[in-house]
């Protein structure tokens, strides 16, 4: 995760209009003991300044609002000295107190963002750790500040660790519940990376996608929640032996739950007609039922138009469980999903005896038995079927 005002930067300029970044120089601080006459911005940058270059001969000025660090805001001109000997461009009165143009922010990285024509935000970072993160997130080297931001070189992972960072400081809780987590994993993995639509032309693809940002949103909670006590150190073992229980629990906790979220979203977008955790007999729930739970307790309609699906993220040991979680298909294929990668040749023909049909993600029909992979359906593949049983 990005710490400090890294983060909120990134993220400023990501929603700007222009955004410019530069390394303060002695000049600029005061530390040459010269002349105070504010923030040098290169000819190249004029644009996040003025809709048009200033004139030769003629002093150029326009006052605007800076909020800096989101914090406090100053009514700051920009300006253009064209008189004389000077052609230069500059950002001035910034106001009594104001913190970052003094010597020993020499060398910090100013950055900032334009959001209207008077409506600016500045930020001045201060850290190596900062600077390079904020530097990182947009491909730029040391050498190539001074100039306006191209927004489009942004790496995909800092829109992560913005997004990440967002969505853990709306939580109102140190966790949670497994089905918000896995909404909000899909919602940044698409906004991310785009291509919502492989939900429909590459759900094999899209599991996979969704189900590793959930695992790396769930890492960076992780670390917002207890990076500080690990670093520190626990007072007890029995303390250090609670935290470890605690974070093993609710890992093992969400993962089976995760599988089954997106394979809802899906199935959702795919408009198929399914029931999640629907009751068979008993106590017994599959994890789906197609087409619904109604459909499945209404004996005059036809076991050839039901299906049942288990969700399992590994099934090497617990395959057997969806073997009789719907009488009424006792003699039909049993389908199992799973993000299980590869399983012996054994197993696989117990399944096939017991009729049981893999669906695993195409990228991981590979882990499999060569000779037993044509066994396997994807994703997609299921997907189809269902949608055909569903339109007899």
């Amino acid at each position: 995760m990005i710490e400090g005002h890294a983060n909120q930067a990134i993220l400023s300029v990501i929603n700007s209009q222009r955004a410019y970044c530069k390394f303060l120089s002695a000049n600029d601080t005061g530390l040459t003991g010269g002349h105070q006459a504010g923030i040098y911005i290169s000819k190249p940058s004029i644009p996040i300044l003025f809709n048009e270059p200033g004139e030769r001969g003629l002093n150029k000025e326009k006052w605007v609002k800076i909020k800096w660090q989101d914090d406090f805001e100053t009514d700051t001109r920009f300006i253009y000295y064209g008189q004389g000997t000077r052609n230069e461009y500059r950002i001035t009165n910034f106001g009594r107190g104001f913190p970052f143009l003094c010597p020993e922010y020499t060398g910090a990285l100013f950055i900032l963002t334009q959001n209207s024509s008077e409506d600016y935000q500045g930020y001045v970072l201060n850290t190596e750790d900062e600077i390079n993160q904020f530097l990182d997130a947009f491909g730029i080297s040391t050498t190539e500040t001074n100039c306006l931001i191209e927004k489009e070189g942004i790496r995909p992972e800092a829109c992560e660790s913005v997004e990440f960072d967002r969505f853990i400081s709306s939580l109102k809780v140190d966790f949670p519940v497994s089905d918000k987590m896995s909404a909000a994993a899909r919602d940044i993995q698409d906004k991310v990376y785009k291509h919502a639509e492989y939900a429909l032309t590459n759900p094999d693809k899209k599991l996979l996608d969704w189900t590793d940002m959930e695992y790396k949103l769930f890492r960076a909670i992780e670390y917002a929640r207890y990076g500080g006590i690990i670093s520190n150190g626990f007072p007890s073992v029995e303390e250090f032996i609670n935290t470890a229980n605690a974070v093993l629990n609710r890992r093992k906790s969400r993962a089976g739950k995760s599988l089954e979220h997106h394979l809802s979203a899906i199935f959702t977008k795919n408009k198929l007609q399914y029931k999640a955790q629907a009751v068979t007999e008993g106590n017994k729930k599959p994890d789906f039922i197609f087409p619904s739970q109604e459909a499945y307790h209404d004996l005059s309609f036809s076991t050839d138009k039901l299906i049942s699906l288990a969700a399992k993220t590994t099934c090497k040991d617990r395959w057997r469980q969806v073997i009789n979680e719907a009488n009424r298909l006792r003699d039909k294929p049993k389908y199992l999903c799973t993000l299980q990668q590869g399983i012996s040749a054994t197993q696989m023909d117990e399944m096939q005896e017991e009729n049981v049909i893999l669906v695993v993600p195409k990228p991981y029909i590979t882990t499999y038995p060569r000779d037993r992979q044509d066994r396997i359906w994807t994703l997609a593949q299921f997907i189809d079927y269902v949608r055909n049983v569903e339109r007899l």
